[in-house]
């Protein structure tokens, strides 16, 4: 079996819709730039209210991915 090296990065994504569209948002977003992605992990929820009202969905993640060769 072969060595592996993973890093973690952290993004910060929002829906107006949904935490769970939030997140679907965050990691298509991050396919575009990283490759080999294994697996998220979602460090916090938040939520932005403007006049009283829910106005977007935020979620903070860590992106985990193997580093290549």
């Amino acid at each position: 079996m072969s060595s592996r090296v993973a890093r973690v990065t952290e993004i910060i994504a929002g829906s107006p819709n949904s935490f769970e569209d939030a997140v679907k948002i965050g990691f298509e977003r991050a396919t575009k730039t990283l490759r080999g992605i294994t697996g998220l992990r979602i460090v916090e929820f938040r939520i932005a209210v403007e006049d009283s009202k829910i106005v977007e969905y935020r979620v903070r993640m860590e992106v985990i991915f193997v580093l290549e060769n």
